[in-house]
């Protein structure tokens, strides 16, 4: 129970008697010569519509002089009566039962209630004395029997703290020390971190949302707690202490940093204080508190990355591994969350870069050249990547730029280099249209074609469908040469024995074998894969489940062109976008998902290095490959046609790009433009095949299904989009009942008539099962 609720009943019980040898008592007075309890009194009225307070004259809130309440309790006030069979209760502030004793000397205001104390009885101690709060607290007899403090501190917190503790729970409260920080902390709503915290970040605005007792309480259990008096004190003296973090601060330091978002302004508050003198060196620990530290680190770390401009790769190597030595622990400081340090962040992906860049691909055959990338050189292109995804400024941007210069181009340049010589001299590994794919394809595949899917990016997409708890196999795959979307796409359909290239193409677009048409713009490859027996799915259909499909999905080519280094910092979003796409196919009912791609880039922030091909030469000039006029002679390396090994086109050495300035390119002959990576991925929603819709009925916005299987644990949704949880349209989610049913009502009545998607959802919000429909209509 709680206090409210015992000390409800401890007023009421005075009025208890035997009706056998009593009369009941006319009233229940309550004096309260100290006026303790006055502040309490709003609260308990509502509770008992019988309490009457002795005061001015409000009726409206049950008070008047004596009177009034004379003639209240004996029923001659109009439009106020007591609820039947109650006992009358007379709150007296500022009166005493002595006061009501001696009749004689009773002032005449009190003098209509004196002789009530005769035929009411008295609420108090038994030892006659008046409650006070502390005795009611303390007393074992009539009271709550507990363990409370007696200084005045702790009486003037506890009078503070009153209302607040009147709903605590009365078992809870025993055996606990109820002393001036109890108190006190109860006031500030038992939180005093919390609300230091809010007061550093908010100010004088803290002061003023709340009462001046709750003020006072915060004040005390902060002077108690942390010798530190916010009053005197004031918010930049308090940062100062946060940023020190010393002694008892340290606890207040730990909560900031576990939620800094929450306190936004703290950081520009710390930043108005004076820190101590940190060298370089300083330990993160002491001077991690420190915004200024924080910068200062930052500023070192700058300058020592564009340091590296002039740095041979093997000293730029063993430098950015030294600074990630210095600044490596920074990326634990709450400074790093809030994105205070975003070159610490990037030094982490360039030490990676770095650590697996120290290995040389030059060496052996074209074979071991494309297994020592696959199994880690691959590592070097994601670390670039990922470092740049870290920072936004222009000078950050131009000191990560330095470093990964320093160390990446050359590593390259020198693998670009090795594999242009050993397939000069040899045969492209890329094959031609007769070679098997890694993945055959079977009934219930959904091919998805995603565009600049390089293989780190693979890499990556990969591990994120294998944490969803989805089946991944993989697959290195070349690309077909030139490394253009034109050749290399076609050259991943399940249609590519149906396609040529004409001598005269040049533009690296193949043709229908048996009609000549270009497969530019699509519509001819389209009809290919339709008369093929293949299902096209846009990229909103999911199809069936049955036969063959095939989808398109993604823009990291096209991204990669309007946005150059910067596709690094949207890497992530795109891959999600494809990641959810695979997962609604699955959920669809597709037995798997083969992820295919026409060719990867390469992307150096600062530019590819120029080389010139006069335009005269040039048929068509594309970033990193041209097509020579008839009679043409240049010193480039020449390379056969994936679709027309008699048609040759010209390749830019190593890394290099016909055009100036540009940061991201493909069309060459390199490890990250060539060798890409195939996914085959199951599981996961798939392996739900137990899933099936037996109904699904709309009656109005109401929509209910019913389903077999194994639908234990299971939720239904109705989306506008399946993989995204943010497009649901329904009022909320239901879970399936027992005998495979359940009913959602969409929220959006102007929704009727649009197609939508009903879905199954597992614990772990995954997507089970999907069913198209039209919102309040019949199945789509």
């Amino acid at each position: 129970m709680r206090v409210l609720d015992h000390l409800l009943a401890a007023i009421r019980d005075a009025g208890i008697y035997n009706p056998d040898i009593q009369v009941g008592p006319t009233c229940i007075l309550w004096p309260d010569r100290d006026r303790q309890w006055e502040a309490l009194i709003p609260v308990l009225q509502a509770e008992l519509p019988e309490l009457l307070v002795l005061g001015d004259y409000a009726p409206e809130t049950r008070t008047g002089p004596a009177i009034w309440l004379r003639c209240v309790i004996a029923g001659l006030v109009d439009d106020m009566s007591l609820p039947e069979g109650t006992i009358p209760i007379l709150y007296l502030p500022g009166v005493s039962r002595q006061d009501l004793r001696a009749v004689e000397g009773c002032p005449d205001s009190l003098k209509p209630l004196a002789e009530l104390q005769y035929r009411g009885v008295i609420w108090s101690q038994v030892n006659a004395k008046d409650w006070t709060i502390l005795a009611y607290l303390k007393s074992d007899q009539g009271g709550l029997g507990l363990d409370v403090a007696q200084d005045s501190e702790t009486r003037h917190a506890m009078q503070l703290a009153l209302y607040r503790l009147l709903d605590e729970d009365v078992d809870l409260l025993k055996g606990k020390r109820l002393d001036k920080d109890y108190f006190n902390t109860l006031l500030t709503g038992g939180d005093p971190i919390r609300d230091l915290l809010l007061w550093l970040d908010q100010g004088d605005a803290f002061q003023a949302a709340r009462g001046e007792n709750e003020w006072q309480a915060f004040v005390a259990v902060c002077t108690s707690q942390l010798a530190f008096n916010p009053q005197h004190e004031g918010v930049l003296a308090g940062c100062a202490k946060l940023a020190a973090h010393e002694g008892p601060w340290q606890a207040v330091w730990q909560r900031f940093c576990e939620a800094p978002h929450r306190y936004p302004h703290i950081p520009a508050q710390i930043r108005k204080c004076q820190p101590p003198a940190f060298d370089l060196f300083a330990d993160e620990t002491v001077a991690g508190g420190w915004p200024q530290w924080n910068q200062g680190q930052e500023d070192h770390l700058r300058r020592d990355l564009q340091a590296l401009a002039q740095s041979p790769a093997h000293q730029a190597r063993a430098r950015i591994l030294e600074l990630e030595q210095i600044h490596g622990g920074r990326r634990s400081l709450v400074w790093a969350e809030l994105g205070e340090a975003p070159l610490a962040c990037a030094l982490e992906h360039l030490a990676t870069m770095v650590n697996y860049a120290k290995t040389s691909l030059a060496a052996g055959s074209v074979d071991d050249l494309a297994d020592g990338y696959t199994n880690a050189g691959w590592k070097v292109d994601d670390g670039v990547m990922r470092a740049l995804a870290q920072v936004e400024s222009s000078a950050d941007f131009e000191a990560v730029t330095t470093a990964v210069r320093a160390v990446y181009l050359p590593w390259l340049e020198e693998s670009a280099r090795y594999l242009q010589k050993i397939v000069d001299g040899a045969s492209y590994p890329g094959g031609s249209c007769t070679t098997a794919p890694p993945f055959p394809a079977t009934p219930g595949d959904c091919v998805l074609f995603v565009d600049g899917l390089r293989f780190d990016t693979g890499k990556r997409l990969a591990e994120m469908l294998e944490a969803s708890g989805l089946d991944v196999d993989e697959a290195p795959t070349w690309a077909a040469l030139p490394s253009v979307t034109a050749t290399g796409k076609a050259a991943v359909t399940p249609v590519r024995d149906k396609i040529r290239g004409d001598d005269g193409s040049a533009d690296f677009e193949p043709a229908v074998a048996s009609t000549g048409h270009s497969l530019k713009g699509g519509y001819h490859l389209k009809k290919l894969l339709k008369d093929t027996g293949w299902t096209l799915l846009d990229r909103t259909e999911d199809g069936q489940g049955e036969g063959f499909a095939w989808c398109e999905f993604g823009d990291i080519d096209h991204e990669g062109h309007d946005r150059g280094w910067k596709l690094a910092k949207h890497l992530e979003s795109l891959l999600n976008e494809v990641q959810n796409r695979i997962t609604e196919l699955l959920a669809a009912g597709w037995k798997r998902v083969r992820v295919v791609t026409d060719h990867g880039w390469l992307l150096l922030p600062g530019g590819l290095p120029k080389i010139d091909l006069p335009s005269v030469l040039a048929e068509s000039k594309w970033g990193r490959c041209a097509a020579l006029k008839a009679g043409a002679e240049t010193q480039e390396r020449l390379f056969p046609w994936y679709w027309n090994p008699s048609h040759y086109f010209a390749l830019a050495d190593g890394v290099s790009c016909f055009k100036k300035g540009e940061d991201y390119a493909h069309g060459g002959l390199s490890l990250q433009e060539c060798l890409t990576l195939q996914l085959a991925v199951a599981g996961g929603a798939s392996a739900q095949g137990a899933i099936e819709f037996t109904d699904l009925v709309w009656k109005g916005l109401r929509c209910t299904v019913a389903v077999t299987g194994d639908y234990s644990g299971l939720t239904l949704d109705i989306r506008t989009r399946a993989g995204e949880a943010a497009s649901s349209v329904v009022v909320g989610s239901k879970p399936l009942k027992a005998n495979g049913t359940a009913s959602v009502v969409v929220e959006d009545e102007d929704l009727e008539g649009q197609k939508a998607v009903v879905v199954l959802l597992d614990e772990n919000g995954s997507l089970v099962a999907q069913m198209g429909t039209v919102i309040g209509g019949a199945l789509s």
